[in-house]
């Protein structure tokens, strides 16, 4: 597998290609901004983007959608309760700042269990709500894609339209938690962690 990761746009979000090495087919996760340097990374790795795929619909995890569906001509796949949000009338207001980015609706929905082929590799969807109504995050091998459902020594916030802390605790502990230690977690803001790490460490989670 081919994995590299980016951090893009002006609240420097995680944007994950993942690669499959001998199709080279990829999915990009959460394009947030910074077309151009996703772009070149994916010329540079000799890569076909397949699917763009979001962990959940706000801009700045969406900011680089419409441009890199253009230069790809990739399916955008996004959970089908946050599918609105990609249309402008659909963004929670406010939400910190505009976009400016160009609506791009998607080509497909997603739901707990369904499985995103490239090449010979394979993403599986995880309905992970409470971040956002649709949040998912996206299981290959060992790895989790998280998006902001939890991140190294936090969770995401759910202050926001569709947001609760409730249904984003019960996610982490049925669908993430019970994962094994080793599994690592790529989150949509901020480095890399473990299972173990957030068990241990994570003062949302300790003793759940």
């Amino acid at each position: 597998m081919i994995l590299k990761a980016l951090t893009v746009g002006l609240l420097e979000s995680n944007c994950y290609i993942v690669g499959d090495e001998k199709s080279r087919e990829a999915v990009v996760i959460d394009p947030g901004g910074d077309f151009e340097e996703i772009e070149k990374e994916v010329k540079e790795l000799n890569l076909a983007v397949k699917y763009i795929v979001l962990t959940h619909g706000h801009f700045d995890h969406t900011g680089a959608l419409a441009q890199l569906k253009k230069s790809t001509k990739a399916k955008v796949l996004i959970h089908a309760e946050d599918a609105p949000m990609l249309s402008p009338a659909g963004q929670p207001q406010p939400f910190l700042m505009e976009s400016g980015a160009d609506p791009c609706p998607a080509d497909g929905t997603l739901r707990e269990g369904d499985r995103i082929q490239f090449g010979e590799s394979t993403l599986e969807v995880l309905h992970t709500p409470g971040h956002t109504p649709g949040g998912i995050s996206l299981l290959i091998d060992k790895i989790i894609f998280v998006g902001d459902t939890l991140f190294c020594g936090s969770v995401g916030r759910t202050d926001l339209p569709g947001g609760s802390f409730k249904q984003l605790i019960d996610s982490v502990k049925r669908k993430l938690l019970t994962k094994g230690d080793d599994y690592v977690i790529y989150p949509g803001h901020g480095p890399v962690s473990t299972i173990r790490e957030e068990k241990r460490n994570n003062p949302f989670l300790t003793g759940v």
